[in-house]
């Protein structure tokens, strides 16, 4: 078998995978819901990281815009901004 990391032989990946595979699903669970947090906020600090001094309001559209598109930026803009008023 082939193993799914170059850097990693064939023996370890195996019992590496034999672990996940006998984790119980609310520890697979938190495990996945924690990388995406962190994947999350990486992105989100990035953002700030190249457009200094950007506000919340901005900060949140550009994410959206980033990861799902501007015609779903525009529909979440539009939703923030009628939840305001």
């Amino acid at each position: 078998m082939r193993t799914q990391s170059e850097d990693t032989d064939a023996k370890t990946e195996a019992v590496l995978v034999s672990l996940v595979r006998n984790l119980p699903f609310a520890k697979k669970f938190a495990q996945v819901r924690s990388l995406t947090e962190t994947t999350i906020s990486l992105s989100r600090r990035a953002i700030q990281r190249k457009h200094e001094g950007i506000d919340k309001d901005r900060l949140n559209r550009l994410f959206v815009e980033l990861l799902y598109g501007k015609e779903l930026a525009d529909r979440f803009q539009d939703y923030v901004e009628k939840k305001v008023r």
